[in-house]
């Protein structure tokens, strides 16, 4: 197992869970059986995740895009859905539940099953998972501009003009609002993209690829991830020697923010 800073473990994760449908072809399986086997994943690290004191944990579950897949695997991911939200899991490792997404877009018994283990889970505080579940990045932040642009023609936006829109504003319309970016984002599978995900937020995290397939994908995985983020020096645009100094100083960083 990779040795940590535990002073330094980042406090947001971000996972592209890539590769599921490969890891089964390559054993001669269906396709669902690489998503059934990505769910055990998910448990292994959200226990991980909770135990090393990562505070959010977000995790790509199905894009808008992903509607475009055949019926069949479509019903047999939101089936998935269904069955895989065991509230054991967040209830043992004391762990807050919530969706991003066009939730509205699912079937009703699995928007029905979202709200309730979220209702349940509220209290959990030692860190919160965050699916994103019928979610793509444009879709968020073109839903932000409509948003904007409907409560400032209202009366919320009485005596505000367009000079008043700035990136904290457009902050606190994203889905994400309620927490702080991401400070590692984490994509395995192989590919190195990040369709379409979480890209406003994303703009200074620390970026991870890797081969494994998702369902292949354990704590020590993801310990060699955040070992490799805590090698990275983060300037959030300035050089190395200002950092340096900071560090220093001991100030504060963007990722060092309380929650939002």
């Amino acid at each position: 197992m990779q040795q940590l800073d535990t002073t330094r473990i980042p406090r947001h994760i971000a996972i592209i869970m890539d590769g599921n449908g490969r890891w089964a072809k390559a054993k001669g399986l269906p396709r669902t059986a690489g998503h059934v086997e990505g769910v055990e994943a998910v448990r292994r690290i959200t226990s991980e995740c909770t135990r090393l004191g990562v505070k959010f944990l977000t995790l790509y579950t199905f894009s808008t895009e992903n509607w475009n897949r055949p019926a069949e695997e479509v019903t047999a991911l939101m089936n998935l859905v269904l069955t895989s939200l065991e509230e054991e899991i967040f209830m043992k490792n004391n762990v807050r539940f919530r969706v991003i997404g066009d939730r509205y877009r699912l079937p009703g018994d699995v928007q029905q099953r979202l709200s309730e283990v979220e209702q349940r889970t509220s209290s959990n505080s030692a860190m919160t998972m965050v699916v994103a579940l019928s979610y793509s990045a444009r879709w968020e932040i073109a839903k932000a501009c409509r948003d904007i642009c409907i409560d400032m023609q209202g009366p919320m936006g009485e005596g505000k003009s367009e000079d008043d829109i700035d990136e904290q504003l457009v902050d606190r319309y994203m889905q994400t609002a309620f927490m702080p970016d991401p400070d590692l984002l984490i994509r395995t599978g192989g590919e190195q993209r990040i369709s379409n995900f979480l890209l406003w937020q994303i703009a200074y995290a620390e970026l991870y690829f890797t081969d494994t397939f998702w369902p292949d994908f354990g704590a020590d995985d993801l310990h060699r991830a955040i070992a490799d983020y805590q090698s990275r020096q983060r300037r959030f645009g300035k050089t190395g020697e200002q950092v340096e100094d900071e560090d220093a100083a001991g100030a504060a960083r963007p990722d060092e923010n309380t929650e939002q």
